[in-house]
Parts: structure tokens; sequence; C-alpha cells
């Protein structure tokens, strides 16, 4: 095993005294914990380190590997612009994952360079790990929208990656917890956030790898959280490994969690090959799921996985409920895979003859029409879950007062520009999030006038 540990760390800027000043006292037991990371990678004396930072160079679709010889980055955007960083990088290192990444199927590599200079999800670990060993390599690997599955088969992919070149390598997943801990915090308080902290110390402490493959990305969402996938990359690293894992230290007295944890592989293990049965469970889920699918998703899924395959509009079928014939209303059919969204397009008012043609009609638009996305592909059909939603007729409001983003959905309008959002999304807490996003999408400056109007929905799975 060329991985010799791992480690999963915060990247607070307030911990460096310069930035700080004085409030890194508060959580010294974080600041103690990343003095004996910096101690363990020294007595290590790995020959790289690879750090997977949520801050750097993120795409939906694309998992960015930071390319060239050199970089460095500091902290001018907190305050301190002389606290900096330097580090070379591992060309060959990241040469041979960008290769293993390309077996596989992953998007991954050096394309879309925007920011050359090190983020703080990167610099804060190695402002820590330089005061005990410099000169080390790196390879800096973002996070993307891609599904956990792929983060953590990059893991494997960068685990074979040291095997091939004979490499010693250790792993900094760097990210932060929730950011949901206190009504004083960042992003105020959610309970989910309390619960995904609590998940991740005991995930951290007891090694339990399949629990942060197997996490509800709509929890994770909800949780304000920005690691998951780092940690989730870290764990497929070690992929078929039994590992001693110990929580170091937790804390969070800003409204955000701060874990540091440290993981080494112990021995090979059949019962630790978590990513097939991670796809076992898939499957087993993904059947369960269609059994209990309504006629209105099972109407989505037959006309989307026709066009995809054939390109060919099925005809409405026989034996539907009788309203799927006689009803008109505007729908939204919705797309995910593995929690993420993969495509979205509905109509707000009735275009088609009947409600049945108006699902056929979006479901397709939302595999092959949604612009955010490239078209459906028959590979991803097995992958997709699907929910339908028909919209009640909207109703003028006055004020966000009248919304509840659990019950109402929202349409605002200026001009000819209108948007929508859909009610009871994941993230979406307050009516004034929700009625920023959907002027957002319509294009809408939030200092100009706009009319709102807000809808019911009766939401099919």
């Amino acid at each position: 095993m060329n991985i010799l540990r791992a480690f999963a760390v915060p990247h607070p800027p307030l911990i460096v005294p310069e930035v700080g000043r004085g409030q890194e006292q508060n959580i010294l037991a974080t600041v103690d914990a990343y003095e004996e990371v910096g101690r363990q990678v020294a007595d290590a004396a790995p020959d790289a380190l690879v750090v997977i930072s949520p801050h750097s160079v993120m795409y939906a679709d694309h998992l960015h590997i930071s390319p060239g010889s050199r970089a460095r980055g500091d902290l001018g955007a907190f305050g301190v612009p002389q606290v900096s960083v330097q580090t070379a990088y591992d060309q060959d290192l990241a040469d041979h994952i960008c290769a293993q990444a390309m077996q596989q199927g992953i998007s991954a590599g050096y394309a879309g360079e925007r920011d050359p200079d090190l983020d703080h999800g990167t610099l804060i670990p190695l402002y820590f790990i330089q005061k005990y060993i410099r000169d080390v390599p790196i390879v800096r690997i973002s996070i993307s929208g891609l599904s956990y599955q792929i983060h953590y088969q990059l893991g494997q992919c960068i685990s074979r990656a040291a095997q091939a070149s004979g490499k010693k390598v250790i792993i900094i997943a760097s990210g932060d917890l929730s950011h949901k801990l206190r009504e004083d915090g960042p992003y105020g308080f959610a309970m989910d956030g309390l619960l995904f902290d609590e998940k991740i110390c005991r995930i951290f402490k007891e090694g339990d790898f399949y629990g942060l493959l197997d996490m509800d990305p709509d929890f994770c969402e909800s949780a304000a959280e920005c690691g998951h996938r780092a940690f989730v990359m870290m764990a497929g690293a070690f992929d078929g490994w039994e590992i001693e894992s110990r929580l170091l230290s937790y804390q969070g007295p800003f409204g955000v969690g701060y874990a540091v944890a440290s993981f080494c592989p112990v021995r090979e293990s059949e019962e630790r090959r978590l990513l097939e049965r991670h796809i076992r469970e898939k499957e087993r889920k993904r059947l369960e799921r269609q059994a209990r699918e309504d006629p209105y998703v099972q109407l989505a899924r037959s006309a989307l996985e026709q066009f995809v395959r054939t390109g060919e509009r099925i005809d409405l079928p026989e034996e539907l409920p009788q309203e799927l014939y006689e009803d008109r209303a505007g729908t939204f059919v919705s797309l995910k895979i593995d929690g993420n969204l993969r495509g979205c397009i509905g109509t707000i008012m009735p275009t088609q003859s009947c409600m049945g043609e108006e699902i056929i009609e979006n479901a397709i638009s939302a595999a092959v029409r949604d612009h955010r996305f490239s078209p459906v592909t028959v590979q991803e059909l097995p992958l997709l879950t699907y929910s339908v939603d028909v919209l009640g007729d909207p109703e003028p409001i006055q004020s966000m007062d009248q919304l509840d983003v659990k019950r109402y959905g929202v349409i605002v309008q200026s001009g000819l520009r209108r948007g929508l959002l859909l009610p009871d999304l994941a993230g979406v807490d307050t009516p004034q999030e929700q009625v920023h996003i959907a002027l957002q999408k319509a294009g809408i400056p939030s200092h100009v006038d706009y009319t709102m109007e807000r809808f019911e929905v009766i939401r099919h799975w």
C-alpha cells in the first residue's frame, strides 16, 4: 500500500494567528490537532502529498487537477497578504492519476484551470505541515458536482497511481463540516447541521467509510457542509483495506464544524471493498424504488427512456389514471443521479392537450433540452430518479410573508422575464432564499419592481 496515511482537516483561516488576532485561542484543540498532523506527516516522510480541496477550481461534471510545476497563494482575501505558502507540484504523480482516471472513464484532469493560486482550502493545511516538513511536492485536486461514487472511484485512482509511480503518498482531505451550527453563524442554524457533524465524527472515530459513501446528498446540502466529497475521495484510496482511525479533535464555536482525523492502513480486507457493496445496494434500492413508482412517474420514465434510446416519442399509453387523459395542468419533471440534479424542465401553464401529454413532453425536455446539462445518455438511464410535480393555479401575492417554502412554489415576473422555483427544495429554507433564486433564474435584478405569485403542487415520486 503506497498510501501511507490520510488526514481529514478543516481550513478556517482564523487559526492562523495573523488572521485570528486572538480568536484562534477559542479553537486551540483544532490548532493542537493540526500541529499533530504536521508532526505525523514529517515522521512519515512522504514522497508527495495529495491535497483535496473544495475551494479549488470546481465544475459540475469534471474533477480538476491543478497543472503546472509550482504554485503559491496567500491570505490576502482575509486581510493578511504577508502570510503566504508556496509549493512544487508533483507532475509525475498527477499524470499517473489522470491516466488512471481516463482508464476508468472518469472526467478528471488539467482542463479548465482558472486561478493558479493556492486556495485557502489548500493553503491552510500546507501552512501547518510546512512547519515540520518542507519541499514535499503536492497534487492539488478539486471536488465536483459529480456523484459520491465518482469521487470515491477517483480516490481509488489516487491509490493505484501511487502504486504505479512507486511513490509514498499522504492524502490531505480539506473540508469544514456544517456551517449551520448556530443562529449567529454564517448560515444560521439547522438541526441537520448538528446531526451531520455528529455523524461525521462517529464515522471518523470508527473508520466507517461506507457511511461517507452512502450519505444522503439532500442531508449534506441541508447541513451546508463543504468537506464531504473530499472525505469520500480520501476514503476511496483505502478501498479494500482495514484502517486505524482517530478523531483528533472536533470544535464548532463559530457556527462551523471543524474536525481533524487521521487514518492509517492496517491490512487488506475483502470486507472493506465498499464500492462493490455500494453498487449492489444502489441496484437493490433502484429496483425497490421503481416498484413503488406511481403512474405519473412511470409515464415520465417510459417517455424519457424510449426517447433517449430511439429518438422517438411514445404514444400516450392506455390504462393510466383518468385524470391524465382528461385534465390539463402545468407539470415539472425533475431528474437526479445520486441526489444531484440531472435535469428539470416544466411548464407553468398547460401547453398540451392533457396532463399525460404534458408529462411526456417535459420528461423528454428534461433529458435533452435542459441547457444546464449535456443530454442524458443510455448509460445513465439506470441511475436516474424521477419526480413529477403537478402545479396548481398560481395566485398573486403581495408579500413574502404569504409564502411557505415547504408548501408553496413562487413565480416572479418583471416585464417579459419570468422565473419559477418549486416548493420543498433541499437547501431552500426561507421565502427570501426562494424568491432570490427565482429572480436569479429569471435574470431579474433584485432592485427592480417585480410581481409574485404562489402555487401549490402535488409531487409524485
